[in-house]
């Protein structure tokens, strides 16, 4: 028994010195980690650092007259070296300051920070660090680092300059009337747009990074005044949970913060266009913003929005709805038109009117495959097709597409592979799917179209019918950061089917969606 508690003794002392040797190491891992007063220190580390990486340049000066040494640390093709002569180098090594000019000799405790940052360094985002961690991280995404001797600390420069392209028209969101004006990758870019679209009272732009590897600027964009105080704290607190290397494009948010991810609809809208996001902020929703992405996120959002387009609003009324009216049918015809096809010839021919039988019988005579088998022949060869033209040099995509589906649909009904009337249906399958303005949603119908085909061909009309039950029962199901997926149509409110399937005038919608909860339910004062 005793041996037993000395070893439980012992063991319990070379706990704790392990526990005293861990801690021990982590903090002088700490204090190697921090920037001293020793300029040659601090530059042997960053260059253990920094140094391997070929475009990262140290140049290494005098300041004025002082013969104070000081380095700067920029990375090629990421820093505007123009700046950097003008504004740094110049400042430091010829105009250092009038002040100064004097026969007496310099001294290094008249370079204090207040000096440099207020006196000499004409440049306007200047900020001080004295993790090296945190000075690698900043010069490899374009700031400069500047070292002097007898500063614990470097000051980080703002000298990125990104080649960015030029503020276009958005190719995924063309209109026939509105604002030619779309975002970019630029992050910066992106909020002045938002910014210059007029006075906005309390447009607030939130600042996170996210990437644990590589990190990225992210942006959330709402009006204090209109928006829930409790969405943005869900938006923020989802964002704070995003865990991963890296963010390349906004779509990785989408999929990380979205409610159900296993929903083949999408609960947050993707936009090129600044216009579409100030309307959703009006509302009192959340758009979020991404460097290195032209396409920006919208949340909560419901299905009724992603069949609407901002030409909806700048037409009159009238037009407005019978467009977007179109859309809703455009959506039938897109998911049930080659199913509601296998139904009919499949199972109940009856159904069909005499002499359309006749002429549907007469054209399928010699097919030798089953509806299904020509259908899913068809719709496949067209989605191909679809994806050949996207992928295809902008010159020769469109005409592929439009060449490949005559050549392919012609060849396969004098083979007898198909009917006629099925390149019919598939035709108004294809165009009906164009006429939707959200791609997302459109890659869904598509999705979901295949098995409604297989439905039918199981179940005819009443696999249709149950198919259709079991999307609007997930749908009513769905929901959008707390916002009803199916609203205003469920949960059922009559007053706001005002921009439903029919676009009122803008003098009858005077209130937000109630749904949005938001502070100031009035569009006016």
């Amino acid at each position: 028994m005793k041996m037993k508690k000395w070893k439980s003794k012992i063991r319990k002392i070379g706990q704790l010195t392990d526990e005293r040797e861990n801690k021990q190491a982590s903090a002088s891992r700490d204090s190697t980690n921090l920037l001293t007063d020793e300029f040659t220190l601090n530059l042997e580390v960053v260059r253990k650092e920094l140094g391997h990486n070929w475009d990262v340049h140290f140049r290494d000066f005098i300041i004025g007259r002082t013969g104070i040494q000081a380095c700067i640390i920029f990375v090629e093709g990421l820093s505007d070296k123009d700046l950097i002569d003008k504004h740094i180098m110049t400042a430091l090594m010829a105009d250092f300051s009038a002040e100064y000019q004097q026969e007496q000799p310099y001294i290094k405790e008249s370079l204090s920070n207040e000096f440099i940052k207020n006196q000499v360094l004409s440049i306007s985002d200047v900020e001080e660090v004295q993790s090296i961690k945190e000075l690698a991280s900043k010069v490899l995404t374009g700031s400069t680092a500047l070292l002097i001797d007898g500063l614990s600390h470097a000051f980080i420069l703002g000298t990125t300059k990104l080649k960015t392209r030029t503020i276009e028209e958005p190719v995924s969101e063309a209109l026939v009337r509105g604002p030619r004006v779309g975002f970019t990758e630029s992050l910066s870019d992106n909020t002045s747009l938002l910014r210059g679209n007029g006075d906005i009272e309390n447009l607030s732009l939130v600042k996170f990074q996210v990437g644990k590897r590589s990190k990225k600027d992210l942006v959330v964009a709402y009006i204090n005044e209109i928006v829930d105080p409790e969405l943005v704290k869900e938006v923020e607190k989802r964002i704070k949970k995003i865990d991963v290397d890296n963010v390349p494009e906004s779509g990785y948010v989408e999929q990380l913060i979205e409610d159900n991810y296993l929903s083949p609809f999408p609960q947050v809208q993707n936009t090129e266009r600044p216009d579409r996001v100030i309307a959703a902020l009006m509302e009192g929703r959340v758009a979020i913003l991404l460097e290195g992405t032209p396409f920006a996120l919208i949340a909560p959002v419901t299905f009724s929005m992603m069949l609407q387009s901002p030409e909806d609003y700048y037409e009159r009324w009238i037009p407005g709805t019978f467009i977007r009216f179109l859309r809703y049918i455009a959506v039938v015809l897109s998911l049930f038109t080659p199913a509601v096809y296998i139904a009919f010839i499949s199972f109940h021919p009856g159904l069909i009117p005499t002499k359309l039988a006749i002429s549907i019988i007469g054209a399928r005579s010699g097919v030798p495959f089953p509806a299904l088998i020509e259908a899913l022949f068809m719709e496949i060869a067209i989605e191909i097709l679809r994806e050949a033209g996207l992928r295809l040099p902008k010159p020769i995509g469109p005409a592929m597409g439009i060449v490949g589906g005559l050549i392919i649909g012609e060849a396969a009904v004098q083979a007898g592979i198909v009917s006629p009337i099925l390149v019919i249906v598939v035709a108004i399958t294809a165009i009906s799917s164009f006429s939707i303005p959200q791609y997302s949603l459109g890659i869904t119908l598509r999705i979901l179209r295949f098995a409604s085909m297989l439905c039918a061909a199981i179940l005819g009309l009443y696999g249709v019918i149950l198919f259709f039950l079991f999307m609007m029962s997930h749908l009513v199901k769905l929901k959008s950061f707390g916002v009803p997926y199916m609203s205003p149509a469920v949960p059922y409110r009559l007053s706001e089917w005002k921009d439903l399937m029919v676009r009122m005038p803008l003098m009858m919608m005077k209130r937000r969606p109630k749904m949005m909860h938001t502070k100031d339910p009035l569009r006016k004062g």
